[in-house]
């Protein structure tokens, strides 16, 4: 038989979505994979309804139907400062998953280098090595997860021509404040590099943490690529409907890998989301409120049991130490959570470059229920793991 791809012949699963699996196969409360329990907004899912019935049902323009690109772009202004033309500076995609890879394909060569900032949602490093990349980790510092400029620099000598920042950070809940961004800003000016921006939590903030658009900064719009979804923002992480925002002549780059990966994202859906595309502030406002709620909630439950964490700034992830179990292999001791205790997480390892095994990832976008029954299952971790040999 011939040989399989060489690239791809270090890859597993994603251990994010296996966990999902574990966590149903035992009836785990499932803190793994970040999705919602909880219904979109009333007026989107009333839009779909009659969608179903009106259409549109075929191809729309590959990059995007114009209305969504139009109230996309409105939607950008308000929030970042930045006017987007929604013709030559916008591209629709089927989730920010498809967004980030074709954003890498298209600015990409073979034998680049790509900083990553470690910890990393796990597709970062697949996405370079797919674009036939090299990735270059920097570590962020916890429990702030501050990075050191000379050690970034240091990365950016090697010769990288791109930079990866998920800004709010998963799974960290890392927000880079505007002076970290200026520095990582300053360092892509002066080696001459793109940053690829991955958003997706962009209106999941908790006081008195502000986010700051990475491409509004003086010098940046023609070297940022900012890839986004709706999926957090509307808790509609089933529609797939991502968007990448460059400059014209990436953009125009980015369409073609973007034909060729998947053609154009739904129709119905993007037609349906448009209406929380003209959500005015209040509905960002109450946004905000549910998650601060939700991070309260889960967070100080977490504290009242005596367990150490690192409280998120943005996004909806906790990391949990868990040295206190005499965890050596934390995919092994994630599995057994699931199992013998009844909440489904994730490894820590699959986020970081350095050898990590003391940390796993809860998250909290949850329906009360939900989360007090979560809750109620590790007050009883310490008791289990007493047993567990």
């Amino acid at each position: 038989m011939k040989t399989l791809s060489k690239r791809t012949a270090n890859f597993t699963d994603s251990v994010i979505r296996r966990m999902t699996r574990i966590s149903n196969k035992y009836g785990a409360v499932n803190l793994s994979q970040g999705f919602p329990d909880f219904e979109p907004p009333k007026a989107i899912t009333d839009r779909l309804a009659e969608v179903a019935g009106q259409g549109p049902h075929q191809y729309a323009l590959t990059w995007g139907a114009q209305n969504f690109r139009e109230a996309l772009a409105r939607k950008i202004a308000h929030f970042s400062g930045m006017q987007v033309d929604p013709d030559r500076e916008i591209v629709v995609t089927c989730g920010s998953t498809e967004a980030m890879m074709a954003a890498m394909m298209a600015v990409a060569d073979p034998g680049d280098k790509v900083v990553i900032f470690s910890p990393f949602y796990e597709n970062y490093g697949a996405d370079t090595i797919l674009s036939g990349a090299e990735p270059v980790y920097v570590p962020l510092t916890p429990p702030e997860f501050t990075f050191d400029a000379d050690v970034l620099e240091a990365a950016f000598r090697q010769g990288a021509r791109i930079m990866i920042l998920c800004n709010p950070s998963n799974p960290c809940g890392k927000v880079f404040t505007r002076h970290e961004l200026e520095i990582i800003a300053d360092l892509a000016k002066k080696y001459d590099a793109y940053v690829i921006t991955d958003e997706v939590y962009e209106h999941i903030i908790y006081e008195p943490n502000r986010h700051t658009y990475l491409a509004a900064l003086p010098g940046m719009r023609e070297r940022t690529i900012v890839c986004n979804s709706l999926s957090k923002t509307y808790s509609i992480t089933g529609w797939r409907l991502g968007y990448v925002i460059a400059p014209p002549e990436i953009t125009d780059r980015v369409k073609k890998v973007h034909d060729f990966l998947t053609v154009g994202a739904a129709a119905p859906l993007m037609e349906a989301a448009v209406v929380g595309l003209n959500f005015g502030d209040d509905y960002y406002k109450k946004l905000q409120d549910h998650y601060t709620h939700m991070k309260n909630l889960f967070v100080g439950g977490l504290k009242n049991l005596g367990f150490t964490f690192t409280e998120p700034q943005g996004a909806y992830y906790v990391l949990m130490d868990v040295s206190e179990f005499g965890v050596k292999d934390d995919v092994e001791f994630c599995e057994w959570l699931a199992r013998e205790v009844g909440v489904g997480a994730v490894p820590g390892s699959s986020f970081f470059r350095e050898d990590v095994n003391h940390l796993i990832r809860f998250h909290f976008a949850k329906q009360d229920e939900t989360l007090n029954k979560a809750l109620d299952n590790l007050s009883r971790l310490r008791q289990k793991a007493a047993g567990r040999g």
